[in-house]
């Protein structure tokens, strides 16, 4: 599991003192893009590849509040990938002190050929550094 302590600034809070739920979803960029780069996977990789993420769909469910002081753990993990790497389910869960659940993103993706501007199915090398993502006990093949 790839998990990540969380900062909440002032700037993240909403007029009603908890955190605006767009930052949950930057939190989440955030931690995908450090996993890709800790796999050497990051922006050089794909800038030499000519390949980067493309989002179809990104949706969260929250249950409970964070508020500015909290202590907030956000874990991360593939929930599926294509044989071929070219399309990728993940989830990020966000968790107060540990154990209080409070926010589940789902991300679903694919790659994209930066000069074609089309859907592509990555290279070999990149196939092989996203299969060492972090995997959810759920995670399924996608067909």
């Amino acid at each position: 599991m790839f998990r990540k302590t969380l900062s909440i600034r002032w700037s993240d809070l909403d007029p009603n003192m908890h955190v605006r739920h767009s930052i949950y979803y930057d939190f989440g960029a955030q931690a995908r893009t450090e996993i890709l780069q800790n796999l050497g996977f990051g922006m050089t990789f794909m800038k030499e590849h000519k390949i980067g993420p493309v989002l179809f769909k990104e949706e969260c469910t929250f249950r409970r509040e964070l508020h500015f002081g909290d202590q907030v753990v956000m874990d991360t993990h593939l929930l599926g990938l294509t044989k071929d790497g070219s399309r990728y389910q993940i989830e990020h869960t966000f968790l107060k002190g540990e154990d209080t659940f409070c926010a589940r993103i789902i991300v679903t993706g694919a790659w994209k050929d930066t000069q074609k501007r089309k859907l592509t199915i990555p290279p070999d090398e990149a196939i092989k550094k996203m299969e060492g993502w972090p995997k959810a006990d759920d995670f399924q093949w996608i067909k």
